[in-house]
């Protein structure tokens, strides 16, 4: 695989990882706003799929394919702007990993409410605002990220 190759679906895979990071969270807490269990419940289902068609495979292929163009290009693990992104994408991937847990625990606890025809109970707008909490440093990290993965900074 040639380094632009490679270039290219580490860039393609940060966009979708991004994407579908930003857009799951607006989706869900849009749907959570709406107060409609069953849209609520629907929408929960569709982001957790969506973790698991495309986040968690960007999520992986992310360090990999960082790493892999690190090491082509001759820069070392200490590299300043390297071990920053290393560090900010482990607090994120340390935010990402409870959010996951969270995030199949409300589409249950919607679906069962949807089923039962009962409002969400309590326990829901609890995981959803640990939930939310979680987002913000993970979000502001991926940031920085992208930051250093375009500009390497020294």
């Amino acid at each position: 695989m040639t380094y632009l190759t490679l270039k290219y679906l580490h860039i393609l895979s940060m966009v979708l990882l991004f994407g579908t990071g930003l857009g799951s969270a607006f989706y869900k807490w849009m749907a959570d706003r709406s107060g409609n269990v069953a849209h609520i419940a629907a929408t929960n289902r569709h982001v957790v799929l969506a973790d698991w068609l495309f986040t968690t495979p960007t999520v992986i292929f992310q360090p990999i394919s960082g790493l892999w163009m690190a090491h082509l290009l001759g820069y070392p693990l200490t590299a300043t702007w390297l071990a920053a992104s290393l560090a900010l994408y482990a607090l994120a991937g340390a935010c990402w990993l409870p959010v996951v847990w969270l995030q199949i625990r409300m589409r249950d606890l919607a679906a069962a409410a949807s089923i039962s025809q009962q409002a969400l109970p309590a326990q829901y707008w609890r995981y959803a605002r640990i939930w939310f909490w979680l987002g913000i440093p993970a979000f502001a990290a991926m940031l920085v990220v992208l930051l250093m993965m375009v500009f390497k900074p020294a």
